[in-house]
């Protein structure tokens, strides 16, 4: 048994598909499925049903997979450590993100991360939250970007920073123009929301309750900028974060921004990895990167001068 066939037989678990696995993994189809009937051959179980249409792993090949996502990521993260050892602030790391915070933070904190750590290879992912915690977890990101909380017990979880929200109306809401809002003041509203599976509807629906809102019927978004265009179109209202209302995002016309009195809504955002890594440390140091933001860039923005987002191509999350 190698590392090369426990790479293989991962690239199969992720693809369940022989000839994607092996495009992955940059072998040819024979070579790949040989190496992994080896490796059935050697633990004397099958991974895989072969099917003509149709790849499944066994039981045993499911248990196989998890051990050798964490073997395989045990082994890279023992050859990361040695790199650093090296040039400690040297290497790559793959960060993932959310997509209602990836594209609106990563204006503000790459060019920092680039200067402090100029010889740094960042890889960024962008996925749901719960994908990108599957993902930490099996060792295939290094750390995550994640809204609080985070039940994990096996990360470590360093907080950042709390995102206010604020209101999203068209131009001719009653409410466009007002002051700050307090939470009573949108009991009778229907916000429009994400999806379900995005960490943010989550986050809006536990604003609705406390306030007593509700979710507009038969509507949901899959990003911000759906939200944002639906507002504009006077469809209904939305919360937004800030970050995702502030520059270098785009103005647009027809919304008006309205915050909230103390304590106003907000997410709480962190940085987790695996307890178990060797880049603890180094996390650590670029997790102090990302806290950094300047203070304006949380507080909601000046009504008069600010409207949402626009953003080609931002997901929801």
């Amino acid at each position: 048994m190698n590392l090369r066939d426990l790479s293989y037989f991962i690239a199969l678990a992720d693809h369940l598909h022989f000839g994607k696995a092996a495009a992955a993994s940059f072998v040819s189809q024979p070579t790949l499925s040989t190496q992994i009937r080896k490796l059935e051959e050697e633990l004397g179980v099958a991974l895989v049903e072969r099917a003509p249409r149709n790849v499944m792993l066994t039981p045993a090949g499911r248990d196989v997979a998890v051990r050798a996502r964490r073997i395989v990521a045990d082994v890279e993260e023992m050859r990361e450590a040695a790199r650093r050892s090296q040039d400690p602030e040297a290497g790559r790391v793959t960060l993932g993100l959310f997509p209602t915070l990836g594209p609106y933070l990563l204006p503000h904190v790459v060019p920092a991360i680039r200067k402090r750590f100029p010889e740094l290879e960042l890889l960024l992912v962008e996925e749901k939250s719960d994908v990108l915690l599957e993902r930490l977890q099996q060792g295939r990101l290094d750390a995550a970007l994640l809204a609080l909380p985070v039940g994990d017990d096996q990360l470590h979880v360093e907080f950042l920073f709390e995102e206010p929200f604020v209101l999203a109306v068209p131009e001719t809401h009653p409410l466009a123009g007002s002051g700050p809002l307090s939470m009573s003041e949108i009991a009778d509203e229907r916000l429009l929301l994400l999806a379900d599976g995005h960490c943010m509807r989550d986050q809006a629906l536990d604003v609705c309750h406390l306030a007593g809102a509700g979710e507009k019927d038969g509507f949901q978004a899959t990003s911000l900028e759906t939200l944002r265009q639906m507002v504009a179109a006077n469809v209904g209202v939305t919360l937004l974060p800030t970050l995702a209302v502030k520059p270098p995002v785009a103005r647009s016309e027809n919304i008006e921004l309205v915050d909230f009195r103390d304590p106003a809504p907000s997410r709480r955002i962190a940085m987790a990895w695996r307890r178990s890594t060797a880049m603890g440390d180094f996390l650590g140091q670029l997790a102090d990167v990302i806290r950094d933001l300047p203070p304006d860039l949380l507080r909601p923005p000046v009504p008069d001068t600010t409207v949402p987002i626009h953003v080609p191509g931002a997901a929801g999350v």
